[in-house]
C-alpha cells in the first residue's frame, strides 16, 4: 500500500492570501493576526477544554502559524487535557524527552502541516466559517464606520442594476441604493446601464447579517449644493457662499448666494464663462432651471430678488410670523406666481418667509390664504388651473370649479363667504343660483349620486306605498263599521 506523502505547504502563498483578504476586506494585519489567534485557540478548547494550555504564534509576514500544546508529566493521568504520561510523552516526543521525568513539561508542536491530524475535518470547518463570520461583522463595521463620516458627500458610481423601485449603484466594490423617491423625477436611466452616476449619500444603516444599507439622492437642496461647490472653485474656497436653496427637482430651483470678496460677482463666477458651469450643472439634474438670486440682510431686497424675473412694487412684513405681502403690477402677476405656482413657492422657501401676492391698484388675497376652508389639495388644483387669488376664484364660473377635483358645492359656498366677509361683500344671489344648478348637473351625471338619488326615490315610494296601505285599510274598516250598525 503506497505511502501518502503530507502536502508541502506553501508558506509564500499564505502571505499573498493575507495580504490581499486585508486589502479587500480593509482588515488591519494586526487585526486579522487576532482575529486567526482568537479562532486556533477556540479550536483548541473546544478539542481539550477550557483548561488546556497552549501557545500560539501567528507571524502574518512569513506565513508561519504554530500552535503549541503544553501538558505536565505525571504518573496518573487524571485530566487528558493538561496531563500526560511519561512513556506516553516519550512515545510522541522521541529522544527528547529520554531525560525527561515526572514534573517535567511535554511540548506537542501542532503546525499547518498536520494541524488536520490534529483537529479533524468538522472542527477546522467550524473554525473557518467562525473565522469567516467574524471577517464579515468587521468588514460591516469598517464599512459603516467608513461611509458614515461621508454623509452629506457626492459619489461618482457606475449604474450596476435598474430596478422598478431603485438603481443599484457601484462604488468602491459597494452597492448603494437610489430608491426612486430620491431620483429625479421624469429622469431616465434605462440607456445608461454601466455608465456613471453622480449622487449624494443621504444615509448609512447598520444591519445584523448583510453589509451596511447606503442610501443615495438627487432630489435634495444638499446635492445642488454640493454640485455648486464641485464646479465653482470660489464656493470650495469658501470666497462665495450659498446662503439656502430652495428645489423643484428636475423643474426649477432658486439659489441664495453672497460674496465674501466685493470684488467677486457671485453669480458672474457661479455661471462661469458662457454659462459653462451653471449649464453642467443643469445638465447633471436633468436640465433643471437654475435661478442664482444675490442674497441680502435687507428683508425686503431679499424678497424683490427671490421673485425675479416679476417687479415688486411694495412689501410689507413681519419678522415675527414671517409673513410678507407683496404687491405686484397686473401685469407680473403672472410671472410673480410662475408656472404651477412654483416661482413664489421656491421664493417662500429660500427667503423664509411666507410670501402673499396682491394684485396693484385691487384688493387680493392669495388663495392659498384659504387653504383650511377650500383644502390644501384642492388649492393645488386651483393653482394648476391658475386661480391664484381669492377674485379670481370669485370670478370663475361655478362650472370650472365644480369640473376642479376636490371641490363640491358646499366647499365653493363656504371659501365665498370666507372670502366676501375678507373683502366685506355681499353674496351675488345669481351666481349662487346658476352654482345650485351647476351642481344638480353634476350629480345628475354621477353614477354615484344617482345610485343614491334611485335609493332615496325608493324608500319615498315605500313609504308612500306603506302610508296609501294603511288609509285604504282604514277606509275598509269604516266602511264594515257603517253596515253592522245598519
Amino acid at each position: 500500500m503506497a505511502i501518502r506523502k503530507k502536502q508541502k505547504i506553501d508558506k509564500a502563498a499564505i502571505v499573498a492570501a493575507f495580504s490581499e483578504m486585508a486589502k479587500v476586506k480593509k482588515i488591519d494585519k494586526d487585526l486579522l493576526q487576532g482575529l486567526i489567534e482568537e479562532t486556533l485557540s477556540l479550536m483548541v478548547k473546544r478539542k481539550y477544554g477550557n483548561q488546556a494550555d497552549f501557545e500560539i504564534i501567528v507571524n502574518m509576514e512569513k506565513g508561519d502559524i504554530e500552535l503549541y500544546l503544553i501538558k505536565t508529566i505525571v504518573e496518573n493521568v487524571e485530566d487528558s487535557s493538561t496531563q500526560i504520561t511519561l512513556e506516553e510523552a516519550r512515545k510522541r516526543g522521541g529522544d527528547d524527552y529520554k531525560d525527561k521525568g515526572i514534573g517535567d513539561e511535554f511540548i506537542e508542536e501542532i503546525t499547518l502541516e498536520n494541524i488536520s491530524e490534529n483537529f479533524g475535518r468538522r472542527l477546522i470547518s467550524f473554525a473557518s466559517q467562525t473565522m469567516n463570520s467574524k471577517i464579515r461583522e468587521i468588514e460591516r463595521d469598517n464599512i459603516y464606520n467608513d461611509y458614515k463620516d461621508k454623509i452629506g458627500e457626492v459619489i461618482t458610481g457606475e449604474i450596476h442594476q435598474i430596478r422598478k423601485n431603485e438603481i443599484i449603484v457601484s462604488h468602491n466594490r459597494m452597492e448603494m441604493k437610489l430608491p426612486r423617491t430620491e431620483q429625479i423625477p421624469n429622469e431616465m436611466f434605462k440607456t445608461r446601464k454601466n455608465k456613471n452616476i453622480r449622487a449624494l449619500i443621504k444615509d448609512v444603516t447598520q444591519t445584523l447579517t448583510t453589509r451596511p444599507e447606503i442610501i443615495l439622492t438627487r432630489r435634495t437642496p444638499e446635492f445642488l449644493a454640493k454640485l455648486l461647490e464641485i464646479e465653482v472653485p470660489e464656493i470650495y474656497d469658501g470666497l462665495i457662499q450659498i446662503k439656502s436653496i430652495a428645489r423643484f427637482p428636475g423643474e426649477r430651483s432658486k439659489v441664495a448666494i453672497s460674496s465674501v470678496d466685493d470684488r467677486i460677482d457671485a453669480i458672474g463666477a457661479c455661471v462661469g464663462v458662457k454659462g459653462v458651469r451653471i449649464n453642467a450643472i443643469m445638465q447633471e439634474l436633468n436640465h433643471e432651471n437654475i435661478d442664482l438670486i444675490y442674497y441680502s440682510d435687507n428683508v425686503s431686497q431679499f424678497i424683490k430678488n427671490a421673485l425675479a424675473p416679476a417687479v415688486v412694487k411694495d412689501i410689507i412684513f413681519s419678522s415675527e410670523t414671517k409673513i410678507a405681502t407683496v404687491v405686484v403690477p397686473d401685469e407680473y402677476v403672472s410671472a410673480a406666481i410662475g408656472k404651477n405656482g412654483q416661482n413664489v413657492k421656491l421664493a417662500s422657501q429660500v427667503t423664509g418667509y411666507d410670501i402673499r401676492l396682491l394684485k396693484e391698484g385691487s384688493e387680493d388675497i392669495d388663495i392659498r390664504e384659504f387653504d383650511i376652508e377650500i383644502g390644501k389639495e384642492a388649492v393645488e388644483r386651483l393653482v394648476e388651473n391658475n386661480i391664484n387669488t381669492a377674485r379670481e376664484f370669485l370670478e370663475v364660473s361655478p362650472e370650472i370649479l365644480l369640473s376642479i377635483e376636490g371641490l363640491n358645492y358646499d366647499i365653493i359656498i363656504d371659501a365665498r363667504k370666507a372670502m366676501l366677509i375678507e373683502f366685506d361683500e355681499d353674496e351675488d344671489e345669481n351666481y349662487i343660483n346658476l352654482l345650485k344648478q351647476a351642481a344638480n348637473y353634476s350629480a345628475e351625471e354621477d353614477p354615484d349620486k344617482q345610485v343614491d338619488n334611485i335609493e332615496d326615490s325608493n324608500i319615498v315610494a315605500e313609504q308612500e306605498k306603506e302610508e296609501q296601505t294603511s288609509e285604504d285599510i282604514t277606509e275598509n274598516t269604516e266602511e264594515v263599521d257603517e253596515k253592522e250598525n245598519e
